[in-house]
């Protein structure tokens, strides 16, 4: 089963939250064509500023859009002026307040949407796909990611007839729900036409109950003292012995 599915939405509820958190009532059709807007338009807007996820939560007056990016200074701009002009830009499409939180991804090589796009900018830019690939994998690997798969489909080097090619390095487990594993997919587009980019990063194994809140795994100074670091799971307390105090589990 977890060959073939979304890693992601394989694992929601388990140890991965959702991207969009509301309650949408019969308005919920609105809502989801309202955040696909949004999500759309700020990828293209801000399509140097390498924004991988977009997180949104409602309230009945209130949009709040949170940008995770691996370059905040451009978001932002000098003094707060583009974010500013953002959030102006975002309320005509939602016509309701909108509040903007911008949080740095400190290891974007982690990131398996980054790693997915700029493969393919690589390519468009006549980049050869193995080399592109190649690195991203050792840039990967030495920020201590567990393993990484990249699946590449289209007419290679302009070949005739459309193929895929995989790589891989360390172990990608897709049928073990307690693998944090990212999933991306993103596209190239070239003289020969378009090409597949599909990304699998292991970071870790999750032990224990996990925050599924929109801001899990981010630490305490990201996420403005919210969530705080749970990458981990919950853990046994220790005595001095350094073995698990029976005394003090529940």
């Amino acid at each position: 089963m977890g060959q073939k599915t979304n890693p992601i939405g394989n694992r929601l509820g388990i140890i991965r939250g959702w991207d969009s958190n509301w309650y949408g009532g019969n308005d919920y059709g609105d809502k989801l064509a309202e955040d696909h807007k949004i999500r759309k338009y700020i990828h293209a807007r801000l399509s140097k500023a390498s924004v991988s996820k977009v997180i949104i939560e409602r309230t009945l007056k209130l949009v709040t859009v949170t940008i995770t990016t691996a370059r905040p200074g451009i978001i932002i701009g000098k003094g707060g002026q583009e974010v500013d002009k953002l959030k102006e830009e975002l309320k005509k499409i939602t016509d309701k307040e909108v509040q903007i939180n911008i949080f740095e991804i400190k290891r974007p090589e982690l990131d398996a949407y980054l790693v997915g796009t700029s493969i393919a900018r690589q390519i468009e830019s006549r980049i050869s796909y193995r080399r592109a690939i190649k690195m991203a994998i050792a840039a990967a690997m030495r920020m201590n990611a567990e393993g990484i798969k990249v699946m590449i489909s289209g007419r290679l080097n302009g070949a005739e007839m459309a193929r895929s090619e995989m790589f891989k390095e360390g172990r990608i487990p897709l049928s073990t729900f307690r693998a944090d594993i990212d999933y991306s997919l993103a596209e190239a587009h070239t003289t020969y036409g378009r090409m597949g980019i599909k990304v699998w990063i292991m970071k870790g194994e999750v032990y224990g109950k996990r925050d599924l809140s929109p801001l899990v795994g981010m630490d305490k100074k990201q996420a403005g003292g919210k969530g705080g670091d749970s990458s981990r799971g919950d853990r046994k307390p220790f005595n001095k012995g350094g073995k698990p105090d029976a005394r003090k589990r529940k």
